[in-house]
This record gives structure tokens, C-alpha cells and sequence, in this order.
């Protein structure tokens, strides 16, 4: 009988077994030479913990919340697209999964499910990460997602053009074909070159708080809280735009600082480990986000593997809050890091 998994890693080399190559190339590929891909997990390694040792760590607690929403763990969703390449229930069987986790779901423009079949299926919150290809289509998807109950707009910025992710590319022919679930069949996704005036109109259209997601530097931290964001994701999408870039948890120490508390900042890109969400958390982050990890899960057991998966990573951050002297969240600050 085969091992169950016992971590994200497992997972990994499990979903590769499971999936056709040409979505797992879909899934896993990065742009050009993939340099940021790799960062994303390298930079992790290089960052070192400083634990405190004879404090009260008996009961150690995960939960937070994110916009003043609830959720069970700093451990979030992160929004991609087309989950049935990973499982036929696509987001549906994902939704279900990371309700059942306590926590909440990113739903990505792209989705396989609709974003109300997707609601439907919700035992947890969500929110909806907004593509706006044309105003017009983009203030439909922004009415849907209010009516069908998403708590959250996540306007995506890094991508006025679509990044070159050449390993995919070879296998892209022999992908699955579904038709993308917002959207009538045979339609084309142009990418926009959007400029801060869409923040505006975004919220001007809209009672849902607007989180950008795709800010890696300081300057564009401190532009974003002057033109109202009301939260920020530092992320290079996951490796799969700009080739060069810093890894995120690199990008994040400074967009914290630029923002100084003004809105909650979120980090994702290479989150691995329950130590990496440590990491994340004393560099400033209010919580991470995980993709690629969730879309593992679903591969391998649908939606139960989304949900164990997240399980495995709130059981590993509970057990590095106790090692680490840290038993609550509000606990954790900046000394707990060393950087390289």
C-alpha cells in the first residue's frame, strides 16, 4: 500500500505521476529561464530563524483574520486557472477543499468552474482576482462576483503582456481543452497595459475592498496605498512574468516597510514549508498564499488532497511557532529572522 503523503514535496512528485505532462508543464513551467522560479525557493533557504527558547509554547494558535475575515491559518489560496487539468471537479472540488481547511480561496478569472458554480460549491470565503481585458467585461465578472457573495477583488498588475514560458509552450498543443468557466466558449484573453487610473475606477465601481496583486517594489507599494489599494500581494506570479525579478519573500521586507501598516500586506511565491509562512510572517506579511501546492493536492486526491495538503502546512507552522518561542501569531516580529 503507498505511503501517504506526508508533506507539499510528497505531493509534488505525486501530482507529477497523476497529471498528462502537457498540464503539468502548464502548472509548473516559469518564464524564459526560469531564474525567479527557482529564486522563489531559493531564497527561502537562505533566510535563517532565531528562536527563543523557555517560553509558554503549550498551545500555540494559527488563526488570524484577512480583511477581518476569520480563517483558520495565515495560509490562503493564491488565484490560478484551470484546475480540471488537475482534476475533473476543477475549483468546485478545490472550494470544498480549502473550506473544509478553515481558510480562503483566491478564485482566478480563468477558472475551469464558473465563479458562481464556484460559490455554490464554497463551504469558506473567497475572493475573485480580476483580469480586466476591457472595462466593460471586467465590470460584468465585478457585478458576478458581488451577486454571487466573493468578499474580496484581487486586481492583478504584473501582466501588460503575458510572460514567455517557453517549456510549456512545447507541450502546449497535447494540453486538455476546457473552456474557460466565466466565459462564452472561444474566447480570446488579450493581456491589458493597465495604468493607476484602473485602481480607481475599479473602486469606484464597486462596494468590495480592491487588493493588487503583483507589486514587488517600494515605490509601487507606496503608490498603490496613496491610490487607495486596500491591501497588496507582493508577487512575481508565481515566476511566470518578468524572468529576473527578485524572489518575492526578497521583494517583501521593503513593501512592507513602504506600506507601514497603512494596509495588510499578503506574500506568495515558493511556499513550501510551514517554516517558510513563518518567514513570510515576521518579514511583514499578514498571511501567504499558496498555488501550485493547492493544484498538487487536487491532482492527487481531489478534494480531500486540497485539504490535507493545507492541513500538512498548518501543522508544520503550529510546530515552528512552538520551536520558535512564538505561540501566537502577534507574537512573531522581525527579530525572529536573520537575513542573509
Amino acid at each position: 500500500m503507498p505511503t501517504p503523503p506526508i508533506n507539499l514535496h510528497d505531493y509534488e512528485a505525486l501530482a507529477e505521476q497523476r497529471m498528462l505532462p502537457a498540464a503539468w508543464d502548464y502548472f509548473a513551467t516559469g518564464t524564459d529561464d526560469e531564474l525567479t522560479l527557482r529564486a522563489n525557493r531559493e531564497a527561502f533557504a537562505r533566510i535563517q530563524l532565531r528562536p527563543r527558547v523557555l517560553v509558554d509554547v503549550s498551545h500555540c494558535d494559527t488563526r488570524t483574520t484577512v480583511l477581518g475575515i476569520p480563517v483558520s491559518m495565515p495560509i490562503l489560496v493564491a488565484p490560478t486557472a484551470m484546475h480540471r487539468y488537475a482534476h475533473p471537479e476543477g475549483e468546485c472540488a478545490t472550494a470544498r477543499g480549502v473550506g473544509a481547511a478553515g481558510t480562503l480561496m483566491t478564485v482566478s478569472t480563468e477558472s475551469a468552474c464558473s465563479l458562481e458554480e464556484i460559490a455554490a460549491a464554497a463551504t469558506g470565503p473567497l475572493w475573485f482576482q480580476l483580469y480586466v481585458f476591457d472595462r466593460a467585461n471586467a465590470e460584468s465578472l465585478v457585478r458576478r462576483a458581488e451577486d454571487a457573495g466573493y468578499r474580496a477583488l484581487v486586481l492583478t498588475v504584473d501582466s501588460a503582456r503575458w510572460g514567455s514560458k517557453q517549456r510549456a509552450a512545447r507541450s502546449e498543443a497535447e494540453a486538455p481543452q476546457f473552456r474557460a468557466g466565466n466565459f462564452a466558449e472561444g474566447a480570446d484573453f488579450p493581456a491589458v497595459s493597465l495604468t493607476w487610473d484602473a485602481l480607481a475606477w475599479l473602486k469606484g465601481i464597486t462596494r468590495l475592498p480592491v487588493l493588487l496583486k503583483g507589486i514587488l517594489t517600494a515605490e509601487d507599494a507606496a503608490l498603490a496605498v496613496q491610490h487607495g489599494a486596500d491591501g497588496l500581494i507582493v508577487s512575481n506570479h508565481g515566476g511566470r512574468q518578468l524572468d529576473a525579478v527578485p524572489a518575492s519573500i526578497e521583494a517583501l521586507p521593503a513593501v512592507a516597510e513602504a506600506v507601514a501598516g497603512r494596509v495588510e500586506v499578503y506574500v506568495d511565491g515558493g511556499i513550501r514549508r510551514g517554516t517558510d509562512v513563518l518567514k513570510a510572517l515576521a518579514l511583514g506579511a499578514r498571511a501567504v498564499l499558496v498555488g501550485r501546492p493547492v493544484l498538487w493536492g487536487l491532482a492527487v486526491a481531489g478534494e480531500a488532497g486540497a485539504r490535507d495538503m493545507l492541513e500538512l502546512l498548518r501543522a508544520e507552522l503550529e510546530l515552528a511557532l512552538a520551536l520558535a518561542g512564538r505561540p501566537t501569531l502577534a507574537s512573531i516580529d522581525r527579530s525572529l529572522v536573520k537575513l542573509p
